[in-house]
């Protein structure tokens, strides 16, 4: 199959490179304005009963819980002196009359309630709702926080809450992925033209690249016409089109260098290479999109957003090195190595070029080393990951807060000072609603119940407020309306400040709020309640997301080796070096230990979708290179080499490129890391480690010691399975002369040999 789709790229290959540009214009035509088509948030789970709690509160009580805090600072006295309260009201009503905000409350409006109050009375809070989805909240708080923000005649005004620290994380975000491409695309590109030699070779994975990003923005656009498709999942996009095209375009070309090396036409070495490496790229982008389709088994469309960039990208990349790139090289033919930066500063030196003969080069002694000694060397590394590993046993997950901000950022500063100055978390309330329910007994009783919680400062509900198991305030005309409706009732349970809502303790409240037996069938809502609702919806879906990824990838790397023992060992060591990997996130993040150098605030938790994100990715681009490394390998074996020494020539042959490409790919990730947001830091730094200590200590030590334990039974099969495999594997002979097709080529194309 390859080798025809080869002939047919070589044969036709001015006809493939114009369709490619044509199809490229058509989807930044189609696609360019994709931005404008994605939506924000996507983090809850639609089904969670926090979130059906959410949608009562929004069409049965038109209310919801306070995602909008306005602390208001008295610039003198307190916030009882007069000229003082009566800029506290007009600001209360301003925001009250604001478009898009259904209810708004606050220290001077609820009758001077002292939980609004600060301890030093010198602060006091301005609570309101914000309706809509998740896109609307966000535009509407960029649209009125201007007006919010700074003075208004006797106080001042500081704005944080859910929607304001979601919009500033947001827009963070953003300025620092522009940033960090703008960082790592420059260098990345310098780094390109000395591992690919010359200027010409390293400008091919630019064209690879923009063929994915390109048929990835019109795959986003078509799909968003029939789902909700998440904005961050643009990052994805240009990282991993950037990642998977160097990745690509280095074996393609690599390979391609190669043939003509032993000798071979330039149509005859672009058929070798299609048929060799192309076949490893088709079965890595394979391993790569079904560990990236597994994302889709979760509910939250930001997480299954991912899927869908991602599972495009690694498609339409690995169909630009299939054909596109072959079809390049076709026409470049020797030119390919135009340019050449690294020959000319080797002659500033007077210095040539060496290309190693086999059984040459550091990964060929690497190679031999390890499998002299392969127990203590295995047993040794095996050691060191998990050592690393150990600190995920502790692992605690929660969802981002404004302690991801840096301290200066001021919805962060604002959001500290809620913590510090006031008694009781009004915005971190928990909203208990009941759609159909009432009476005045029952309510009481019920809120007596809730307010004896630990944790649990204070309960509003329509008959007042309650404290301690006994009731502290009356109930007024405002609390009996705001509580109400002709069906249902609704209660509002305050914890103490001290309580971080993304917190262990803030999920131990949800868990008691809900254990309390309530008089009618009720739901909770909340932010504590949203993290608790989301990890459920996580993790009881990830041994899905494991079984599919471990299955589908153990059936491909079988029908690619023919082998039981190779696809178990690889599964087995991608998931010892990702253990690794995640234990040192939770050592750094969780714990807090590279706080200071990193400049973040360690919240005791890691957030729960990015491990996840994390984990797809990293999975599969560690199969990615397993499958270089092993196709190669395959092939020494097949040449009638024994174990040690196609282990040794494949890792000579591969191992270079793959610790190049994982440098180059580590230029992308690490440039995340420079994210004023703690959890792009983490997404970063743990892509870097993961993908680094992939390409060197997993192929470079354990992947030769095991083969060379193994011996022969790495190509073991029992019986059936053997047979299975003869009838039904992909494998494909490669041509080893020019004959039969060059010739049809030459016959077809008698001035293609001029062009090159």
């Amino acid at each position: 199959m390859l080798r025809r789709l080869a002939t047919a790229v070589v044969a036709h290959r001015r006809a493939v490179l114009v369709g490619a540009v044509l199809v490229l214009l058509a989807a930044f035509a189609y696609g360019g304005k994709v931005t404008s088509k994605l939506n924000n948030g996507g983090f809850a789970d639609p089904s969670a009963p926090s979130t059906r709690a959410n949608t009562l509160l929004d069409h049965q009580f038109h209310t919801g819980t306070p995602n909008l805090v306005l602390v208001v600072t008295a610039a003198h006295g307190s916030v009882d002196t007069p000229d003082v309260a009566a800029a506290g009201r007009a600001l209360t009503a301003q925001v009250a009359g604001t478009r898009g905000i259904d209810t708004a409350a606050s220290y001077w409006s609820l009758a001077d309630a002292p939980p609004l109050r600060s301890t030093d009375g010198h602060k006091a809070l301005v609570l309101a709702h914000l309706t809509g989805t998740d896109d609307q909240v966000n535009t509407r708080i960029h649209q009125i926080e201007p007006a919010l923000l700074g003075a208004h005649g006797p106080v001042t005004v500081a704005v944080t809450g859910q929607a304001a620290v979601g919009r500033q994380i947001g827009d963070t975000i953003r300025a620092d992925l522009a940033r960090a491409e703008s960082i790592a695309v420059p260098i990345t590109l310098v780094v390109l033209i000395f591992v690919f030699g010359s200027v010409v070779a390293a400008a091919l994975p630019l064209a690879v690249a923009g063929l994915a990003v390109g048929g990835t923005f019109a795959v986003l656009t078509a799909l968003t016409h029939f789902t909700k498709v998440s904005i961050f999942s643009l990052n994805l996009t240009t990282a991993l089109a950037l990642g998977l095209a160097i990745d690509y375009s280095l074996f393609i070309v690599y390979r391609y260098r190669e043939e003509l090396r032993a000798g071979k036409s330039p149509d005859a070495a672009v058929i070798h290479t299609v048929q060799t490496a192309g076949r490893a790229i088709l079965f890595s982008s394979a391993t790569v999109a079904i560990s990236l389709a597994a994302l889709l088994v979760f509910p939250m469309y930001f997480l299954r957003s991912f899927a869908y960039a991602g599972v495009a990208v690694v498609l339409v990349a690995a169909f630009g090195a299939v054909v596109v790139l072959p079809a390049l090289l076709a026409v470049l033919g020797p030119r390919v190595d135009a340019l050449d930066v690294r020959r000319a500063i080797l002659h500033r030196f007077g210095r040539e070029p060496h290309q190693p003969e086999v059984g040459e080069g550091f990964w060929h002694r690497l190679a031999t080393t390890v499998m002299r000694r392969p127990v203590p060397i295995a047993a040794a590394i095996v050691a060191v990951l998990l050592i690393l590993g150990a600190p995920f046993l502790g692992v605690r997950f929660g969802e981002p807060d404004a302690r991801v901000l840096p301290a200066s950022a001021s919805t962060r500063a604002a959001s500290d000072v809620l913590t510090a100055d006031f008694t009781s978390g009004e915005a971190n309330a928990l909203s208990v609603v009941a759609a159909h329910g009432g009476g005045d007994a029952a309510v009481t009783a019920y809120a007596e119940s809730l307010s004896g919680v630990p944790e649990v400062a204070r309960v509003d509900a329509l008959t007042g407020s309650f404290a301690q198991g006994t009731q502290v305030a009356p109930a007024s005309p405002v609390s009996r309306a705001r509580f109400s409706n002709p069906s249902g009732t609704w209660l509002s349970v305050v914890p103490v400040s001290s309580l971080q809502p993304q917190s262990p303790a803030g999920e131990h409240l949800v868990r008691e709020v809900r254990a309390v037996a309530a008089p009618w069938p009720v739901l909770v809502t909340g932010s504590s309640a949203q993290l608790v609702d989301s990890k459920a919806a996580i993790f009881s879906r990830v041994p899905w997301a494991l079984g599919i990824i471990a299955l589908v990838t153990f059936v491909t790397l079988f029908l690619m080796f023919g082998s039981l023992l190779v696809p178990a060992k690889a599964v087995v060591l991608n998931l010892l070096s990702l253990t690794a990997t995640f234990g040192a996130m939770v050592w750094v993040f969780q714990k807090g230990h590279g706080a200071g150098l990193l400049h973040f605030t360690a919240t005791g938790t890691l957030d729960t979708t990015t491990p996840i994100l994390m984990f797809c990715i990293a999975f599969g681009l560690s199969m990615d290179y397993e499958v270089f490394l092993l196709s190669r390998i395959k092939e020494e074996h097949d040449r009638g080499a024994n174990t040690q020494s196609s282990v040794a020539v494949g890792l000579e042959r591969t191992g270079r490129l793959v610790t190049a490409a994982a440098a180059l790919l580590a230029i992308v990730f690490i440039a995340f890391a420079t994210s004023h947001v703690t959890f792009i830091k983490l997404f970063g730094l743990g892509l870097t480690l993961a993908v680094l200590m992939d390409a060197t200590l997993i192929r470079g030590t354990l992947v030769p010691a095991f083969m060379r334990l193994a011996g022969n039974a790495n190509w073991w099969a029992p019986g059936p399975l053997r047979r299975f495999y003869d009838r039904f594997g992909i494998s494909e002979e490669p041509v080893e002369h020019d004959g039969g097709e060059m010739a049809v080529l030459e016959h077809r194309q008698p001035a293609s040999s001029g062009a090159r």
